[in-house]
């Protein structure tokens, strides 16, 4: 086993920062799709749809079916298609193709940090794990918040198709690096698909990704709301919400990358029931502060977004450590996305049912924080586990 933080872990960073580029920036290119393909803007958001469907729901399956004993080739075969999916996005005339490259985009960007996770932990050795996982998710994170805004300011210039071009650029540095440089990986049990189905039966597990789950409904939910919680007179009537968002994307890029020394240093149950706890108070406090002055919710949407982004931490990792003897973490990291991409649509359902019975605005805030502490007392039960 390789000690300390391995390059290939800082190749693995870079492809999750074009991950996070690719899982985004379909949305703010939409205008510029409705135009060149002469499509609706309904039409066009089904871009978002099917990256978002084929990343949570069929990355799983994909990682099921992959090798367990060929886990390098599987990480470099899912970066491999990334790349090709967004290099043929950018060059797609036809919207129906578009659309088609957009769902293999998502279904490598799935299997890719599925198997990104491991390999990166796998690398770094048991004493340096929480940071390699923080790595990886800060990059990934660092893309989302960098990364998706300077492609956008290219797409205005150059085109849409720039901005994918970009991505896939990225993409490829990264795969280029990893081809030469990381070394065989740990090789996992050869099992067969029923085999590999029964991790649904490791309570264990299934606890784990019911936080995850939860904390998405939460975190993930509440951030599709943003926009109208804060345009809402009682809570400062705010006409542009960017700022706010770039916060919580900051905080998640440093909550992401912060929270791995801990998950090295202390018990990952605990950690992930405080980090429960803060992400309940943020949003229970976000309406408080906003009322005395809009800019005073800066803070708690700021500990908000690094609590939501670094829970993923201790959560993977807490994940491979339940399936260490099964060899199937990679399996179990794409449950995960699959809890969080669930937890995302269920909570825009839940809040889009309150803002039509036409309730005030705080009660997004404070349902989302009652499901958050629905989390912690649910992880109370795991600490005790």
């Amino acid at each position: 086993m390789l000690k300390g933080n391995h390059p290939s872990v800082y190749l693995i960073a870079i492809g999750a920062f074009s991950l996070g580029m690719a899982s985004y920036v379909t949305a703010g290119l939409i205008p510029m799709i409705e135009t060149s393909f002469l499509v609706s803007v309904a039409v066009a958001a089904q871009l978002v749809t099917a990256f978002t469907l084929a990343y949570g729901l069929g990355s799983p399956i994909a990682v099921a079916l992959l090798p367990a004993h060929r886990q390098r080739f599987g990480l470099l075969l899912a970066l491999g298609v990334f790349v090709v999916a967004n290099a043929a996005s950018a060059m797609s005339v036809d919207f129906a193709v578009l659309m088609a490259w957009r769902g293999l985009t998502g279904l490598s960007a799935g299997v890719y940090l599925a198997m990104g996770i491991p390999a990166a932990a796998a690398l770094s050795g048991p004493k340096e794990r929480g940071k390699a996982i923080a790595l990886v998710m800060g990059g990934m994170a660092s893309g989302t918040v960098l990364g998706v805004p300077i492609s956008l300011l290219l797409a205005e210039r150059l085109g849409w198709e720039a901005a994918l071009w970009l991505v896939a650029f990225l993409g490829f540095v990264a795969f280029i690096g990893l081809l030469f440089k990381i070394p065989a990986l740990p090789a996992g049990q050869i099992s067969s698909l029923a085999q590999k189905l029964s991790i649904l039966a490791d309570r264990n597990v299934m606890s784990i990704l019911a936080v995850s789950l939860l904390a998405a409904i939460a975190s993930l939910g509440m951030y599709t709301f943003i926009a109208p919680f804060l345009a809402d007179p009682v809570h400062g009537e705010v006409q542009s919400v960017t700022p706010y968002l770039w916060v919580w994307g900051i905080g998640g890029v440093f909550g992401s990358f912060l929270v791995g020394p801990i998950v090295d240093r202390h018990k990952g149950p605990v950690i992930i029931l405080m980090i429960m706890l803060v992400l309940a108070a943020a949003l229970f406090l976000l309406p408080i502060f906003a009322q005395v002055n809009p800019w005073f919710a800066v803070l708690p949407i700021a500990i908000w977004g690094a609590a939501g982004w670094a829970l993923q931490v201790p959560q993977n990792n807490e994940l491979l450590r339940a399936r260490e003897a099964q060899g199937d973490g990679n399996l179990a990291a794409a449950l995960n996305e699959c809890a969080l991409y669930l937890g995302s649509a269920a909570g825009a359902s839940a809040g889009g049912i309150l803002l039509l019975i036409q309730t005030p605005s705080w009660t997004l805030t404070t349902s989302a924080a009652a499901v958050a502490a629905l989390g912690a007392l649910f992880q109370v039960t795991n600490c005790r586990r």
